[in-house]
Parts: C-alpha cells; structure tokens; sequence
C-alpha cells in the first residue's frame, strides 16, 4: 500500500508537471510563431490599425541583426475590411506578410492547402484564411472571395484561398487573414519601404525584458518597443495562475502520501512491538531500532518512487507519441494533451517527495521512544 500510494502520487506530480509544461509552451509557442516575441512600431497615441507606418530604409535590418539576442525579423502591415462571398460577409483584419515571414515557424498551424506565393512582377492575391472563418463563411482551399477595404475612398481585392491554419486562439482566428504586405502597400500608397512593423523573434534563453530594453534605448525616438506578451496579457496571466493550481495539486499529494506513510509504518511498529521488546532485552538502544524502522521505510520510499517515475515516463512518452488522450480545440487550444520533458522539475519533484516523506517518517518513529521492554515482551 505504502509503495502505491507513493508510486500514483509521485506519477500524477510528474504527468501535472509534464502537462502543464506542455500546454503553457504550445499556448505562447501559437503566439509567438505568430506574432514574434517583440514589436517595433510607429510610437502614436492613435489606435487605428493601418493608418500609422515606419521606415525600412537600407540600414534599418543591418542595424537590428547587430543584437546578438535577436534570432530573426520579420515587418508586417494591418488593413482592415470585409470579406465577401456570395452569401455572407465577415469583417477582418488583413495582415501583409513579406517574404521574410517565418513560414517554418508558422507551419505547424497550416491545416490545409499551402502558404501564399510571392509574385516577382506585382503583390501575390493569395490569401491564407483561419479555419472558423473558412467555415463560418463555408470557403474552401482553392476558392475565390472578395475583401473590401475600409478607406476613403473604399477599394476591394479578388483574392484566391490557397491555404487554411488554426491556432486555437479566438483573438487571432476570429479576424486575421494572412496575404502579402505588398497588398497594403498598394492600398495605402505607400513605397516599399514603409510597413506596419517590425516583429522581432528572440534567441531562446535570453530574457525578453533586457531585450525590450535594449532595442527601447537604441531605436529612433518615433519608434516603440512593446512585448507581445503585453498585448496578449489575460493570456499569459492566466497561464501564470495555472501554476498556481498544480501548486495546491502538489501540496495536497504530498500530503495524501505522507499520511499514508505514516500510517503503514504506525501498522509496522505495531506488528513488530514484540521485536521491540526482545531488541531492547538484548540491549538495542532506542536510536538503532528507529535506524531499523528507518531503513525499511526508505525502502518502501524509494521502491515507490521508482515506480512512480516509470509509470509516468511510460505515459508521458506514449501520450507525446500517440496522441492517445483528445482535447477540443475550442476550449483547449490545441486538438490533444501536450507534453513537456521538463527533466529540471521531474528532478526536483523526486527530491522534493523523498525529503518530504523521510521527514514525516519522523513522526511515527517517536512512537518507538514510548515502548516499554516489559509491555512489549507480553504484546500479543
């Protein structure tokens, strides 16, 4: 019982761990393969999407590309307007995508047909839509639809579906329509080398904070630094306070298991009262006894963590690989439950329950100080 309840106990920690580390990484990994982890925009006190811009003059990339922490750059445009198709009418938000568009990183949203190509002689009329607008609006790869801009005065596009993604994440599947930014450009009347923005992915392991303020004090005074984390904020905290609850899920297992422990070895002592007794007739002191019961429950400790570890390296690894436990994307953002290999917190999980579970052995050992030679010689 006692290499059981430590076994489920620590198994169930490790999966909590291994889960939650899987569905934080894929939510902010959908984000940022999106939106990079960094923007760099006009500074204005205006909301308007599409009215504002920057340059990209000849030095501008070379001088970003200096930043050791920045991993790639890519610039992007908003326009917004009304997708149209015989039947219905949806409003959303065309964002133009250059061929510095990360598309490896965007692959793995891609549920169907390919990216836009980019024309060599005039901007691409491929277009890439979410999956709900696709069937909200009942589009399919391969189809033709009107989008119709809001400006002054209003101008429309025949554009070509060529391929369809889903992120899971209501702010961006609701509205974005990926197409080339060479398609704003035109609309706006803009040059070349005026975007939107400038996305900027950065290096793993480099703090976005340092980085956030490296880029603030080096860009021109018109341009703004902001975090993507920060426009996506009620995401990310709410990630934040999962951990919160795996806290409490931790707490209360170890608990469970404590007690559980402490209990069996109560039963241990209890069966064993009679050895008690002739250990310390023959001259045991009490501290070697307790050494006796020690050991033994360090052994059911540590048979039970073993276990434990095995069966949730063994379901974490089938989950990764088959995919055997579904999700819905609408409420879970991802079509199956994500796995983490967090080696760092399965480490400290392990040491954490033993060094937990050896302290509250403690308890039921003080039990052995109040056995008297005498009374236990007659326990029966």
């Amino acid at each position: 019982m006692a290499v059981v309840s430590i076994a489920l106990g620590l198994s169930a920690m490790i999966l909590a761990y291994f889960i939650l580390g899987g569905f934080q990484q894929t939510v902010k990994d959908k984000i940022y393969n999106f939106k990079g982890h960094l923007e760099i925009t006009k500074y204005t006190l205006g909301s308007a999407l599409g009215d504002h811009h920057i340059s990209t003059g000849a030095h501008f990339f070379n001088d970003l590309e200096q930043y050791e922490f920045i991993d790639h750059i890519q610039s992007f445009a908003h326009k917004a307007g009304m997708l149209r198709t015989e039947e219905e009418v949806e409003g959303v938000l065309l964002r133009g995508v250059s061929r510095d568009f990360d598309t490896l990183r965007f692959q793995e949203n891609m549920t169907e047909g390919r990216f836009i190509a980019y024309s060599d002689s005039e901007y691409s009329k491929e277009v890439v839509l979410s999956a709900r607008i696709a069937r909200k609006l009942k589009l399919e790869v391969g189809d033709d639809a009107t989008i119709y801009f809001v400006q002054n005065p209003p101008k429309f596009r025949r554009v070509q579906i060529v391929g369809l993604y889903e992120t899971g994440l209501e702010e961006i599947d609701k509205t974005m329509v990926l197409g080339d930014i060479g398609m704003v450009q035109r609309l706006n009347n803009w040059p070349d080398t005026l975007v939107g923005g400038v996305e900027v992915f950065v290096k793993d392991g480099y703090d976005l904070e340092i980085a956030e303020n490296t880029l603030f004090e080096n860009v021109d005074a018109h341009l703004y630094v902001d975090k993507v984390r920060d426009k996506y904020a009620q995401i990310f905290d709410w990630l934040d306070l999962l951990n919160q609850n795996v806290s409490v899920f931790l707490i209360l297992i170890l608990i469970v298991a404590c007690f559980n422990m402490i209990s069996i070895l109560l039963i241990l002592i209890m069966e064993r009262t009679y050895m008690i007794g002739v250990f310390q007739a023959l001259g045991a002191g009490k501290r070697q006894i307790k050494k006796i019961f020690m050991y033994n429950g360090m052994l059911l400790v540590i048979k039970g963590m073993s276990l434990g570890n095995a069966i949730a390296l063994l379901l974490a690894f089938l989950q990764d690989q088959f995919h055997l436990i579904p999700l819905d994307p609408v409420s879970y953002y991802m079509h199956f439950v994500p796995i983490f290999w967090d080696f760092k917190a399965l480490l400290l999980l392990n040491v954490l329950t033993f060094f937990v579970v050896l302290l509250a052995l403690r308890i039921p050992l003080a039990v052995i100080t109040r056995v008297k030679p005498v009374t236990a010689l007659k326990f029966d």
